[in-house]
This record gives structure tokens, sequence and C-alpha cells, in this order.
């Protein structure tokens, strides 16, 4: 198969809407070539494209930053002699002046398939300072590594943050392309924006079910993000974030296990099974202990709970990782109703509402965990409708 980025440089009449227009270039380190040259090398190298400016997102260009609110800096590229701008330092919009650096701006983010992504944020915000400069944006398209399923709850009126860059489920089963595609459309934006589709890609093709395991190596789109087996369970354990317990940051796992210095995991996997034993299907989950060399818990032994979802018995379409971790949460909640779950901590620059609702896009997830009497099918009641028309929305949306 090949990625969008792939089919820019092998095919030239999609290059040639380009020639005499500058060129700028939205990057991390996983915006890569088949041959895994980075993009931005592969573009500069082109002798008929004019390459004026780069871009990173959060982590940067290089990925070299490890958290959340840990900003990158502007520099110049060494190599290209081009103005790299950071898009998560001082400013989350290319300023004018940025904008004044190109024409078109190609936008190459692999991206994790959630909506807490922030690259889908990014990639929303550059397209409404485009098209207010009139400037134009294609993105060339990546896979969604976790395919087509979609779980959460819908972003909720007034919750949109730099987390939450609007009304989507958690796992919203598109692919950057389609996103962009989305957000033209849905405000209304007035740019010329083009879509360098994926040839080949067949996101309910197992064994990857979206990504194409076994032909095309995966690289970290962000720091903590190191296999697709992490990505087929981010869009549950991202919600660890907002939480006191640790998500296996500093640990060669990171958001695939979660724990704590005073958790009884045997116990918490027992309630689980107890109340909701249909949300674990798809995936095996395990005992375990670890310790962090970094972030919540360092140096404190953790017991916790891995989600494998790597082997034979991972079922793609049964698997439900944001009512797995849902239901984690709960069985803590009953097992001690005064355990301190909730993490109250500024979030990417949010200082006046929890985190694990920024996350969520409102506070329904928080409050089912709290309710005392409250059930999987209170969740699924709540949760299903919002599923059910994400589902009709994106449907005109889809490339593949």
């Amino acid at each position: 198969m090949k990625f969008g980025i792939d089919r820019l440089l092998a095919e030239p009449a999609l290059r040639k809407p380009l020639a005499g227009r500058r060129v700028a270039l939205l990057a991390h380190p996983a915006s890569v070539t088949e041959s895994l040259g980075h993009t931005l090398d592969a573009l500069g190298a082109l002798p008929d494209l004019r390459l004026t400016a780069a871009f990173g997102p959060q982590h940067g260009l290089r990925g070299d930053k490890q958290d959340n609110m840990v900003e990158s800096p502007d520099f110049r590229d060494p190599e290209h002699g081009i103005p790299v701008f950071s898009l998560y330092g001082e400013v989350r919009r290319p300023t004018d002046a940025m904008l004044d650096t190109f024409d078109v701006l190609l936008v190459d983010l692999q991206d994790l398939g959630c909506r807490i992504y922030t690259f889908i944020t990014t990639l929303r915000y550059v397209l409404e300072e485009c098209a207010r400069r009139g400037k134009a944006v294609w993105v060339l398209d990546r896979p969604n590594p976790v395919g087509r399923p979609v779980e959460g709850l819908t972003l909720r009126d007034g919750w949109e943050s730099f987390v939450g860059a609007g009304p989507l489920p958690m796992r919203h089963g598109l692919t950057m392309a389609e996103l962009g595609t989305w957000f033209v459309r849905r405000h209304g934006l007035d740019l010329e924006y083009r879509a360098i589709a994926m040839q080949g890609w067949q996101p309910e093709r197992a064994p990857g079910y979206g990504w194409p395991l076994g032909a095309r190596t995966w690289i970290n789109p962000s720091p903590n993000a190191p296999n697709p087996f992490m990505a087929r369970c981010y869009a549950g354990t991202v919600m660890l974030e907002g939480t006191t317990l640790s998500e296996g940051r500093g640990t060669t796992r990171p958001l695939e296990l979660f724990g704590a210095p005073d958790l009884d995991a045997d116990a918490v996997l027992a309630k689980m099974h107890e109340l909701a034993p249909h949300w674990l299907r798809g995936c095996r989950v395990r005992a375990c202990w670890f310790e962090p060399t970094f972030h919540k818990h360092q140096g404190r032994l953790c017991a916790g709970l891995q989600f494998h979802v790597e082997d034979a018995s991972y079922d793609h379409e049964a698997f439900r990782p944001w009512r797995l971790q849902a239901l984690a949460f709960k069985a803590i909640r009953r097992l001690h109703p005064d355990y301190p779950l909730w993490r109250d901590f500024p979030y990417e620059y949010e200082r006046d509402r929890l985190a694990i609702d920024l996350i969520n896009g409102s506070p329904l997830l928080r409050e089912w965990v709290d309710a005392p009497g409250s059930t999987a099918a209170d969740l699924d009641a709540l949760t299903r409708p919002d599923e059910d028309a994400w589902r009709d929305e994106r449907a005109p949306h889809l490339l593949y």
C-alpha cells in the first residue's frame, strides 16, 4: 500500500498544482516515507518543489518533548535552511507572520484515531487560519491505526479544548484527511483543501485492522505511542491521564496498563468481571506489577492491570477500550467509594475544569463512575445514541 506522501513523491501529476508555489510542511517524527526517510527531507530533495517552512505540533517536529504542557521552540532547520515553527509553544495557531512564509501547507501527521490526540486539533486550527488568509491545505493521508470502530460519548457543547476539537466520540474511526474534510464542511471553511488519499488501505483487514502490520514500520508519533497495540488501547487508557493512577509512563508499555501502589489488582479485575463481563471481550486482561521510572508513582512498586491486544485472542469488533477502562474505574469506586481517583491539576492549560472531564468532553463519564447505583446498562444508554449518530454523520466523509 501507499500512504499519501508516497503517492505525492511517486506521481508528478499530483505535484503539478504546486509548481511555482511556496510549500510548507506540518509534520512530526512519524512523518516518514516507505523507505523511512523523513517527509521533510524527501520533499526538500524534489527539484520541482519549493520548500519554504515547516511546522511541528505537540511534542515537536522531532518528537523530543515527553509530556503535556512541555513546549517546543521555533528553530531554523540546519539541513534545509528554513524556519521551523512550533504550534505547541508560544502559539497553538499559526500567526500571520508564519502564514506569510507559504502558499500551500502540506499536512503529514500520523494520528491515533482518538479525539483527545492533539494533532487533530492542530489540523482544525491550521485549516481555520489558512482559510482566513487564503492559504491552501493538502493532507497527505495516513492510516487510522485503530480502523473504523466508533466508541465513546460525543463531546458536549461548551467543552471544546485543545484535547477536544469538536463534537466527536472518543474513537471516531476517521483518517486525518477524512477529518479535514469533516472540519471544512462543518465549519464552512472556504479554502483550497485537497486530500491526497492512500492506495490500498483496508481498515477491516486482519491482522492490523487499520495499521498495515508487516507491511509498514511503526514510528512513534509521540513519545508514549511506541506501537500500534498502544493505539488500540488509547481511547480508553488516555482517561488515566485524568486520574491518580499511573498510565504506565516511565515503563516500556505506556498506556497499555495502569496501576498504583495501593491497588489490589486481582480484586479490581474480579469486580470488573462481576459488573460487566461483556465489556472485557476482545482482549485479555492480566494482573501485573510495575515500577515507573518517571511520572506518577515514580520509583514505587505499583500493582495494576495490563490490556493485551497483540495476540490471536484479539477481537477487533468486540474490543471496546473506552468501556473497558471506564469499567476499571467503576470497579475501583465500588471497592473503595472514597478512593481519590480523579486528579485535580492543570491539564493542557485548563485550570478550572477536571482533567477527566476535559478528556471525555463532559462530566458524564465521571458522574457515571461516581454514582453508587449506576450500571453498565446506564452508560450504554447514554453512549449508544451518540455512537449511532456519529456513524451516520461521518459516512459522507469516508474515502475508503
